[in-house]
């Protein structure tokens, strides 16, 4: 996404001011950067876990942020106001925490928030002018960074040092430092301002990753300092030349920023290799009270949990070796959406190398997320009504970190959106292979026979094969009267579909759905497949085994919950 870069080139000994174009600015800076060193971030990722895609996540965090920001100007483009600090500020950590990506990611969009909260403050209360600048200086945008620091830090269940939290509040205190003396005089020597805040918080950042590997032994060990912090200083940087027009000289990402002395094995963290499978992440619309218990739930399944965001809207990560049951975690404290479920395999617990092959499937209920994720897919979940974008697609196929990958959309309505993001990802080197499923019973059919060890074009071919044996059909609610191929039907009828045609209308589940079995089945089988959905009682998934059996001998039927879909039934005859 190209966005401009308008940091002034001033006297960095004149106080310059974080205004609503500077975080305009910042964003694009901090994009830019994080772009460049997003490969080298990921490669020094081994805490908390080592997946190597750190440098990723944040850059995603922050393109997220950007935009929103973009969006923000563009809706003034018209007219001849500007925004102003609080609109823009706050729509940069929306941004954030709506596309915040892994741990760090999630964390830095909390900064982000907390950072908004101050500087988002009415101007009238602090004396701002008229164009939304902060008369506050640098004293405003210190306790910004502190409340920053101080979010971010409550947000994590358990806080280590020598992580991105530490290179926050290292910030944060080093902003603070410079604010005016009792006789008026700034802490360094120079005329206070927002311009001394900034540099004075990224040398304090700066000095702080240098220590990370004496506070946390698994960097030590490694002989690198953390990524996340090493993140968040790219970002520093970039809100420097933002403000003053000042670019720092760059750090090499796995280089330690100043001399250190020998690593001292001081880590109080759980250093073992061993941990959980898998990363959960999702969207949360839900109160205070739910989140409480959220968190009690969470903290209790597994580690590395971060919940983030407020005002209703929350954004939840951790690490789980049952995704199932974190999802469920999720669904009974409010409305999760855009789940991600990420497997870690083999890798956790070490620098993890880019897997020769990956699935990533597109999943309509978090049920069917959870079983491909352990079937060892990366999944993208398609709420209902709102089918995933091809930049979500692409975001999966890179969390998948393999060389080759095979994309099952599932979804025949997602077709030129898969081929969209299957050709992004190849320009980025990967080798992509699309198969275009129609439906999640088709995706699994093709997981089911996927074999990482065969060569990718055999793999591809059964996968394919295994696919297109599979006849589909779903169970829907009629919104309206209308034609059909099976005749007139009415609001609130059900409808059963056949390879996306309307085979059957019908008034109730069951009967319904053994109709439709009738006609699938008529043609033969060996396996029915049937997910059902969240409010779907286990009698009917019971009634309709006993009908395959009884009816279709040689048939075996396997039943799985879908979780909250939008068609109540999924059936699949191979």
């Amino acid at each position: 996404m190209q966005l401009p870069a308008q940091a002034a080139k001033e006297d960095p000994q004149v106080p310059q001011t974080l205004d609503a174009a500077a975080v305009r600015t910042w964003c694009s800076l901090a994009l830019d950067a994080l772009g460049r060193d997003r490969e080298e971030i990921d490669a020094i990722n081994v805490y908390p876990v080592a997946d190597g895609d750190t440098g990723t996540n944040l850059y995603l965090t922050v393109e997220s942020a950007a935009r929103a920001v973009e969006a923000v100007f563009d809706a003034h483009a018209t007219g001849t106001s500007v925004p102003d600090l609080p609109d823009t500020v706050r729509a940069m950590a929306h941004g954030a925490l709506i596309g915040a990506r892994g741990n760090s990611g999630t964390i830095l969009a909390q900064l982000l928030r907390g950072m908004a909260e101050v500087l988002g403050e009415d101007r009238a209360d602090r004396g701002d002018g008229a164009d939304g600048a902060a008369r506050g200086g640098g004293d405003h945008l210190a306790r910004a960074l502190h409340r920053a620091a101080q979010l971010a830090r409550e947000a994590v269940a358990h806080p280590v040092e020598g992580t991105i939290l530490t290179v926050a509040s290292a910030a944060a205190d080093a902003a603070a430092r410079t604010r005016p003396t009792a006789d008026g005089a700034a802490g360094d020597g120079v005329a206070y301002g927002d311009g001394a805040a900034v540099h004075a918080a990224y040398a304090g950042a700066r000095v702080a990753l240098a220590a990370t590997p004496g506070q946390l032994a698994v960097l030590g060990r490694a002989g690198v300092v953390d990524a996340g912090g090493r993140g968040l200083l790219a970002v520093l940087a970039a809100l420097v030349e933002a403000v003053t027009g000042d670019a720092p000289s760059p750090v090499a990402p796995g280089a330690r920023p100043h001399e250190l002395p020998a690593v001292v094995e001081s880590c109080d963290a759980d250093d073992s290799p061993a941990g959980p499978a898998f990363e959960v992440i999702y969207l949360l619309e839900t109160d205070e009270p739910g989140i409480a218990r959220l968190r009690r739930r969470l903290d209790a399944l597994g580690d590395s949990l971060v919940v983030v965001g407020g005002d209703g809207l929350w954004n939840v990560h951790v690490h789980v070796d049952d995704a199932g049951a974190a999802v469920e975690a999720g669904v009974e404290a409010g409305r999760p959406y855009r789940i991600r479920i990420t497997h870690f395999g083999a890798a956790a617990g070490h620098q993890r190398e880019r897997a020769q092959r990956a699935v990533v499937a597109v999943v309509p209920g978090e049920g069917l997320a959870g079983l491909c994720a352990e079937a060892g897919a990366t999944t993208v979940l398609a709420r209902p009504g709102e089918p995933p974008a091809s930049g979500e697609l692409v975001d999966a196929i890179r969390r998948a970190h393999a060389h080759e990958v095979v994309l099952l959309p599932n979804d025949a309505e997602l077709r030129h959106t898969a081929a969209a993001a299957a050709e992004q990802a190849r320009a980025e080197g990967i080798r992509v292979a699309l198969i275009p499923t129609r439906a999640a019973v088709q995706g699994i059919a093709a997981l089911a026979v996927h074999e990482p060890g065969r060569r990718f074009d055999e793999d591809v071919v059964a996968m394919t094969s295994a696919a297109g044996a599979t006849r589909y059909a779903e169970l829907a609610v009629a919104e309206r009267q209308s034609w059909t191929m099976a005749g007139i039907c009415q609001a609130g009828d059900l409808l059963g579909l056949i390879d996306g045609d309307v085979a059957v209308i019908g008034t109730e589940l069951a009967a319904t759905a053994e109709t439709v079995l009738d006609r699938m089945l008529s043609a033969g089988g060996e396996l029915v497949t049937l997910v059902v959905g969240q409010d779907v009682p286990d009698t009917l998934a019971e009634r309709l085994e006993r009908y395959v059996r009884d009816g279709h001998l040689a048939v075996d039927t396997v039943v799985y919950r879908g979780g909250h879909q939008s068609a109540p039934l999924l059936i699949g005859v191979e």
